[in-house]
């Protein structure tokens, strides 16, 4: 059995597949199947170990960007797209999987309309509240459709309902449980004081980063904050926070990494008390597997439509706090998180409202899926 995974070149589609993937082997495992090929067609490689720990083959598939304002690169990347089409055509017939599991993104388009003229079965999965382009593209010829929010199902205009199910966003297996023991000794962290997570994706964001600098002098004279600064920002955000908090005598209460690693993950989720975070698919599953409330900061609209209404469609569950960009301010961001601490039963809420949001089988659930498929279209 061949199994092609196709997704937009960021970690909100590429760690999801991974999820999935890690799925598969362990049903294959389970049930004492013949392994499946796994491929990863798309524009670019997110995290070359992962690929290799699961036995994914990594295939080009050249992509433009699809930008939703204006730019003159979307011209040239259409291009790109073209170009993309045809030659992920070739590759797609001469592999010809038994499977496709999307994640959607501008990655996935040339592998989804290679599909679509090649009859070979499609999965999407979708983690938005309201899908992309790449799901409305090809949900009218998926086999399944799964979803992460119940809000996007109005959003699939297809005649077989059947075919959709909410199935939550897969998460990798080793950062679906925090690592509660021993994760202050790995961290250096204080007991007994309140630890703030803050997760601006993995490239980090800069409008959150600045925020914190700002507000670091206030905030480490309560808290400790573990900043995932983004490996881009790590140096200008490292220096500047030793300027500002240089004559501060809790100035070893901020932790700034460039990029966490899954164990540190892993550990800075056991330790938090609470997340600060974007709103992409991946963050807000992360932070509903691991019961913790959280404060939500969505890219602007005008860049991401999908962000905002993930936060708001997150936001109605009360499982957090959303604060848009044009708002941010170190004085509103510093106390909204006073007032989550000083009023514990709220925090509490939130936390238990994240947890039953979450769906922890999500990836065993489309694991299962593409098997089933798969092995019918072998036969």
């Amino acid at each position: 059995m061949r199994i092609v995974f196709t997704g937009g070149g960021t970690g909100g589609h590429f760690y999801p597949i991974i999820a999935v993937a890690e799925a598969v082997r362990d049903i294959v495992k389970e049930k004492k199947l013949l392994e499946p090929e796994l491929y990863f067609f798309g524009p670019n490689i997110v995290d070359e170990r992962a690929l290799y720990d699961n036995d994914i083959r990594f295939i080009r598939s050249r992509a433009g960007k699809m930008r939703r304002y204006f730019s003159i690169q979307n011209f040239f990347d259409s291009f790109k797209t073209f170009f993309g089409i045809i030659t992920t055509f070739v590759m797609l017939y001469r592999l010809y999987p038994d499977v496709i599991f999307s994640k959607g993104g501008y990655g996935a388009m040339p592998t989804l309309i290679a599909a679509k003229y090649l009859r070979i079965p499609v999965v999407l999965h979708d983690s938005d509240a309201v899908p992309g382009r790449a799901t409305m593209y090809a949900a009218h010829f998926a086999k399944k459709i799964a979803l992460s929010y119940d809000d996007a199902i109005e959003h699939i205009a297809v005649k077989d309902r059947d075919k959709i199910a909410v199935t939550g966003n897969p998460v990798r297996r080793e950062i679906v449980n925090p690592a509660r023991d021993g994760a202050h000794e790995f961290l250096d962290l204080e007991r007994n004081v309140p630890v703030i997570l803050v997760v601006g994706g993995s490239q980090g964001a800069e409008a959150i980063n600045n925020v914190i600098l700002e507000a670091l002098p206030d905030l480490v004279s309560r808290y400790q904050v573990i900043h995932q600064t983004g490996t881009f920002h790590f140096g200008p955000i490292t220096e500047t926070a030793k300027v500002i908090l240089d004559r501060n005598e809790r100035r070893y209460r901020y932790k700034a990494y460039p990029y966490l690693t899954t164990l540190a993950m892993k550990m800075a989720a056991g330790a938090a008390d609470l997340v600060v975070t974007r709103a992409g698919s991946g963050a807000i599953a992360e932070a509903a597997l691991w019961g913790k409330a959280s404060i939500v900061i969505p890219i602007p609209e005008s860049i991401s439509r999908d962000q905002r209404s993930n936060a708001f469609a997150y936001a109605h569950h009360g499982a957090c706090v959303v604060i848009e960009q044009a708002n941010l301010t170190p004085h509103l961001l510093t106390a909204e998180i006073d007032r989550l601490f000083t009023n514990p039963k709220a925090r509490l809420d939130m936390a238990e409202a994240a947890s039953a949001f979450a769906r922890p089988h999500a990836a065993r659930t489309l694991a299962e899926a593409l098997l089933d498929i798969g092995v019918s279209h072998e036969a």
